[in-house]
């Protein structure tokens, strides 16, 4: 069996999946060690993994809270400015952990890992949790800034990703990257998000090929294991308070804007504004919503339920576009109204609407605008047919965290194979 060091970088919806994959990995005998913020440091230990940070705390804290990290015209920029300082730090961490049957499995931003893979050969599995970081020109992905219309030539196409690769993100990531590799005896990388960030070993993506087709511009080497499908990091939230609610009226829509730091005021108004339009029932989940609604018996407010838990019993969902809340809405079989702030969520919110399952409305929507969208997609019968369509191909595919799992030990069989070969 091997050491599988798991490290992920991002908000709660980004390190999720990798618990997932981490709990049936360790299921199958692996020793995991998950690196990432020290937020999550609990759900490691709860589910049995050893638990390495990544930065500090307060680090964490102030970078998930600040406005500019949810701008469309700051959030990358910000996000960079976060991740550079880490760079040689993770990799002098994830060195000090590897030993001769590591396997390394790295979120988008864990070039670290990437790096351990050129200076010492450690065998690595890149992940990309949603399509949006597959920079393909064959089908380029919806940004609020920097979309590549289709309607243009594949080379224009071509190369205006080129142009946007090398003039925008490797002029951004380029400096730090590059500083650090010169100090590992490295030569400078370029085309960094689009090409160097993928491992030459193997490339697993955390989504099915109905949500996001392959291209023939990704990597060769990749995988499409479909939606992990893990959230129930806190399966105590559904009680008494939550069941009295839902079998007390009309199923409810559930509203979240997830991690995204929102404007609470504008949101929440949007929120009763849409509510008072439809009628509906709700549940909002976000910070600081208890207070708002207290009173209220048609709404109920929490920081968070396990949505896989809930959402069969809800009638549609208003969220930011975050892959996996969207991937929960769609086993569930419920339509969805995307409200994208910033990052990959434009593309997860554009992909939702183009399956049929709902809707894209880009924030900051108005209560009017929601109420709308939600009156729409809850009774549109073509909306419903491909929402049960959703919710059929996902209960009948295979495990996304079993076929994950099975994927990443195809470098420890390799890697035990070549010591075997050595040995003798």
């Amino acid at each position: 069996m091997a050491h599988i060091v798991i490290t992920a970088i991002g908000s709660a919806g980004d390190v999720y999946p990798f618990v997932g994959i981490g709990r049936t990995l360790a299921q199958r005998g692996h020793r995991i060690v998950l690196c990432t913020h020290p937020q999550f440091a609990s759900l490691a230990e709860q589910e049995g993994f050893a638990f390495v940070p990544i930065g500090t705390w307060d680090e964490y804290a102030q970078a998930i809270a600040s406005p500019a990290l949810w701008n469309p015209r700051t959030s990358f920029r910000t996000l960079w400015s976060i991740i550079a300082p880490s760079i040689r730090p993770h990799f002098d961490v994830l060195a000090a952990l590897a030993t001769s049957d590591t396997i390394l499995v790295g979120s988008l931003w864990a070039f670290a890992a990437r790096l351990m893979q050129e200076v010492h050969g450690t065998p690595y599995v890149s992940v990309q949790v949603s399509p949006s970081t597959l920079l393909s020109a064959s089908a380029p992905p919806t940004h609020k800034r920097l979309t590549v219309p289709m309607w243009l030539p594949l080379a224009v196409r071509t190369k205006c990703m080129e142009m946007i690769e090398t003039g925008v993100l490797d002029k951004a990531c380029g400096p730090a990257l590059n500083d650090v590799r010169a100090t590992l005896g490295l030569a400078p990388a370029s085309r960094i998000l689009g090409q160097w960030s993928h491992s030459t070993d193997g490339v697993l993506c955390l989504f099915p090929d109905w949500f996001a087709a392959a291209q023939p511009d990704w990597p060769r080497n990749h995988f499409m294991a479909g939606f992990p499908l893990f959230n129930d990091v806190s399966p105590d939230a559904f009680d008494d308070e939550l069941n009295t609610f839902l079998s007390s009226g009309s199923r409810p829509v559930v509203f979240t804007p997830g991690s995204t730091l929102t404007d609470e005021r504008a949101y929440f108004g949007a929120v009763d504004e849409a509510l008072r339009r439809t009628g509906a029932r709700a549940i909002v989940l976000a910070r600081n919503a208890g207070e708002r609604w207290r009173a209220r018996r048609d709404v109920l407010a929490r920081s968070f339920i396990p949505m896989r838990s809930l959402l069969p019993h809800c009638a549609a969902m208003v969220h930011h576009g975050g892959i996996g809340t969207a991937a929960l809405a769609f086993e569930a079989g419920i339509p969805q109204v995307v409200t994208p702030f910033a990052h990959d969520q434009f593309d997860n919110a554009q992909r939702v609407a183009k399956s049929g399952c709902g809707v894209r409305i880009d924030s900051p929507a108005s209560g009017k605008a929601l109420a709308s969208a939600l009156s729409h997609v809850t009774t549109n019968r073509w909306i419903a047919a491909r929402c049960g369509i959703a919710r059929q191909r996902i209960g009948t595919a295979p495990d996304a965290c079993e076929a994950a799992a099975q994927y990443i030990e195809r470098w420890a069989d390799h890697r035990a194979a070549a010591g075997t070969r050595s040995a003798a």
